[in-house]
Order: C-alpha cells, then structure tokens, then sequence
C-alpha cells in the first residue's frame, strides 16, 4: 500500500518501494506525516546544536547522510541512503554520489581560497545540495539545515531565518522561496542569500 498525498509545488513524489518505507503505520494523511516529520527534524537539530563540527566532518558524504538520517530515521527506513530512483528534480540517481564528491570538493576550495564571503558560501552550498536532490525525500529541509551547519559551525555565524516561516505548507514565503531557487538556478544566487536572512 503507497501513500497517495496529493503535492504541493516543488515536492518531490515517491515511489511505491520509497513510500513503503514509511515506519509509522497510522500515518494517513500529509499534515500527520508533516507533524511527524518535522518532530523528528527538530530532534535532529537540538542533536546538531549540542555537537562542535569542524569543515573537515561537516564537508564529507558520511557527515551529509547522517544529517539526513537523524532528520527522518524515526519516520523513513531510508533515511540517510542515497535515493535509488530518479525523480522530477535532480542529477540521475546513479550521479548522485559523484555530484555530491563534486559539491564537497567546491566547498573546501571556497572556504580555503575565500571566494565567497561566509553566507553566500552556505546558501550556494544549500543550493545546490538540493539541485542534486540526494534523497528520496526531505531535500530542501536536509539543504537547509546542512546551510546552517556550514553557517554556525565552520563560520560561527547565526543560523539562517529562510524567511521565518513554514516552508513546507503552501502559502506566500514558499513561493518567494521557490522563485529564489529558480532564479538559483539560472545563476542568480541574490534572491535566496536574501530570503536566506529575511
């Protein structure tokens, strides 16, 4: 039995194997899987708080999949595994890894050489992070939380406001959020550095 939600813009659908890997059984409807999910994403942030993590840790496939497995690993058997199928978004699912070596790599080389200044270089981070889409789901929330990371661990800055509200219901910020990663995207990293502090 799959989960049938019905999506809002910029979510990514699973398959029938990934929604199968739902631990919660009495989970029946999107707004109890968000209630549940977002439980156990701020489980995960309390544990990052708590934690020093130098840009050595932090910059590695290991420390990126443990994120994401304290994020969703009381709600999804796959959580913290690179997703095995291709989705609406993304590098094609056997690219992932590569991508991300790719990533990490780019990451350092910013930090040592200073090319960007300390946000633009979370928030270009988190950008594409998410254009990889390393996991089946919880993408932009693992993207985000992996900025702040960047953001107060390795440049002990403040975490980001990314606007400040909910940004996984429909509604006004999600949309700015959105045209941000689009425009992202197209090589325009200013609309997301400022909703990143907004």
């Amino acid at each position: 039995m799959g989960l049938e939600f019905q999506l809002i813009d910029g979510q990514t659908p699973l398959d029938e194997e990934e929604s199968e890997g739902l631990l919660i059984p009495t989970i029946t409807t999107r707004q109890e899987l968000d209630e549940f999910e977002q439980l156990n994403i701020e489980r995960a942030i309390k544990w990052s708080l708590g934690k020093k993590f130098s840009a050595e840790q932090i910059l590695t496939e290991e420390f990126v999949k443990q994120v994401h497995k304290k994020m969703f690993e009381e709600i999804w058997k796959w959580a913290g595994e690179f997703r095995k199928s291709n989705k609406n978004i993304g590098v094609p699912w056997t690219q992932v890894g590569i991508n991300l070596k790719s990533l990490l790599d780019d990451c350092r080389f910013w930090i040592q050489k200073n090319t960007h200044g300390p946000d633009e270089t979370a928030v270009r981070f988190k950008h594409r992070i998410v254009q990889i889409h390393c996991f089946s789901n919880g993408n932009g929330r693992h993207s985000r939380l992996m900025g702040d990371l960047i953001i107060t661990k390795i440049f002990n800055s403040e975490a980001f406001s990314w606007g400040g509200n909910n940004l996984v219901k429909p509604g006004e910020e999600r949309s700015v959020y959105l045209q941000a990663i689009k425009a992202a995207d197209q090589g325009n990293i200013i609309p997301l550095l400022e909703f990143s502090r907004k």
